[in-house]
């Protein structure tokens, strides 16, 4: 109620619908918010290996050292073996001597082998030889005293073939498998051949995971300025999980999920507000 220019009063009354829509409408915005909120807790579900301020990474071994690679269980391998020192590699127009052993150029065609979960491998005329824990020279070594019992100076080429890392550049849940055909590549290699860093990856903050032991260790790199170049020729090992973590995006994220509900929501208010004015 109010008073007018000539003394009168003006009474301003509030119907009971417009009270009522008025009502329902806090409850929809207070709806909303809720909704918000919840949606904003599922905000960067995607991203993996999260670690808080205070987390101790492990330090990696030196860059500088080469580490050479040893067979593992569920490794495939491929074996070759040529006899009389693997003459037959410089030579392989040679024929056998037939004055003496029919032995003496032999060479065995390449065929993968696979490392049983305890270590061992089938080979031929040897049955199952334990391999893992071995370098590669190692076990070329150890196969070349077994089969020299059978054959005339016998020389082994070992190779594992199915050696990986686990790239995930920088984009949350994308991912890539690079196969290690270069015993020593480094991390900078196992990146560009993922694609590089992709743009919404953080270089400061490159997590590489590797099992060392009976425990997975937890490595972070900063690869966002020169000084990174040391930890840029890190040698990756097999299995490695490179983790190039993704710079959050918390407005776009929460619009792109709360968008949906705010039309819903804009929805039913419009809605309201149309059955409050005909009632």
């Amino acid at each position: 109620m109010g008073k007018g220019d000539g003394g009168h009063f003006i009474t301003f009354v509030i119907q009971p619908n417009a009270i009522h829509c008025i009502e329902s409408m806090k409850n929809l915005l207070l709806i909303a918010l809720a909704i918000i909120g919840l949606a904003s807790c599922n905000i960067n579900r995607n991203l993996m290996f999260k670690t808080d301020v205070n987390y101790a990474f492990d330090t990696p071994a030196d860059s500088s050292r080469l580490t050479e690679y040893r067979i593992s269980p569920n490794d495939i391998v491929t074996m070759r073996i040529f006899s009389n020192s693997g003459a037959e590699i410089l030579n392989a127009t040679a024929s056998p001597d037939p004055q003496t052993s029919t032995m003496a150029f032999i060479q065995f065609p390449r065929i993968d082998y696979f490392v049983e979960v305890d270590g061992t491998v089938e080979l031929p005329e040897l049955g199952f030889v334990e391999l893992s824990g071995m370098t590669l020279r190692e076990a070329e070594k150890h196969l070349e005293t077994l089969y020299g019992q059978i054959y005339r100076d016998p020389f082994v080429l070992v190779r594992v073939t199915n050696n990986r890392v686990f790239v995930f550049p920088g984009t949350g849940g994308e991912a890539s498998v690079v196969i290690l055909n270069n015993n020593n590549t480094t991390l900078i290699e196992a990146l560009a051949l993922a694609g590089g860093i992709q743009q919404r990856g953080d270089a400061r903050k490159v997590k590489i995971l590797r099992q060392v032991g009976d425990r997975r260790e937890v490595y972070q790199v900063d690869l966002s300025t020169i000084e990174g170049k040391d930890a840029a020729g890190m040698i990756v090992q097999a299995n490695d999980i490179i983790y190039v973590d993704p710079v959050p995006r918390l407005p776009a994220e929460v619009l792109r999920d709360v968008a949906p509900i705010v039309t819903l929501i804009s929805s039913l208010t419009l809605v309201v507000a149309l059955v409050g004015g005909i009632f």
